[in-house]
């Protein structure tokens, strides 16, 4: 059937997906919803490492894989393959990132992402110039104030020091902590219900996720759940009122992903709440009038 509407030009946007795909499950659904909205114009995906050697290949190829399951076209570049360093710098996403980011084009530049934020740090540190050009979505940190850290926040902690240098560049940021993407939930159940029979790339989604619930890695998962933490930042490209947000000073991300107040840093949107029922839905919506 396929969607029977359109979103007019002035309201598209242009956007980025810097996701580690293959850390566990939920980045691929962010992924499969982006590109099937009509108003997010996405330019390119590039993968994020989670500091482990070889990561950010492995979440390549799990972009890959998305994109050959639902026949898409969008370029996917590789990313930095560790944390900020004063050698980073010449992966292709950076360059991606930098090139889109200077283009002149009346379309809003987003750059969402869904995991370490190094390849963003990297390009703002090696093209200093592109900071203003684009807001930042990222899901990661623990929120602002002084927050003791309940456990290792995994974004911000697999690159700190790329937080830090993020959080305090004076770029747009739109931050979803820990305590908002936790409450995307949906029930394995309603996958398997939903979701796995909408094509190739519905039983990936499901098949991809019980894998990984099987594995020995899932012991943090709660067993027929599964948070999709990583679609806040595609809801919020879609409509920015689909949950409470307030300004604040950018927190300070300590080593142990606690959020430290500091006066005076950036202020960035925070991001207190997202309906998950809107967004959820309508991920489900687009797959099931896409390949049902």
């Amino acid at each position: 059937m396929g969607l029977k509407f359109d979103v007019q030009d002035y309201k598209k946007l242009r956007v980025i997906i810097d996701t580690d795909a293959a850390c566990e499950a939920d980045d691929p659904f962010a992924i499969v919803q982006a590109l099937l909205s009509p108003k997010l114009d996405v330019r390119g995906i590039v993968s994020e490492h989670f500091n482990e050697p070889g990561s950010a290949q492995r979440s390549l190829e799990e972009i890959k894989t998305v994109l050959r399951l639902m026949n898409n076209s969008t370029p996917a570049f590789l990313g930095e393959e560790s944390q900020l360093n004063e050698n980073s710098g010449d992966s292709p996403a950076v360059e991606f990132i930098i090139r889109e980011a200077r283009k002149d084009d009346l379309h809003p530049l987003f750059i969402l992402c869904q995991g370490a934020i190094t390849n963003v740090a990297t390009a703002f540190k090696k093209a200093p110039d592109i900071i203003d050009k684009a807001t930042i979505v990222w899901i990661g940190t623990h929120g602002s104030g002084d927050r003791v850290a309940p456990f290792r926040e995994f974004n911000a902690g697999n690159d700190v020091k790329a937080a830090n240098f993020v959080l305090e560049s004076g770029a747009r940021i739109w931050l979803v902590p820990s305590f908002v993407y936790a409450t995307i939930n949906i029930g394995i159940a309603e996958i398997q219900r939903r979701i796995a029979p909408c094509g190739e790339i519905g039983r990936h989604l499901f098949e991809n996720l019980v894998d990984y619930n099987n594995s020995e890695l899932a012991a943090w998962t709660k067993g027929e759940s599964w948070s999709l933490g990583d679609s806040p930042a595609v809801g919020v490209a879609l409509n920015e009122w689909c949950g409470q947000y307030h300004e604040v000073e950018a927190p300070y991300i300590e080593e142990d992903t606690s959020s430290r107040y500091v006066a005076g840093r950036p202020i960035v949107r925070e991001y207190t709440s997202i309906d998950s029922r809107y967004l959820l839905e309508d991920l489900i919506a687009k797959l099931e009038l896409n390949y049902l």
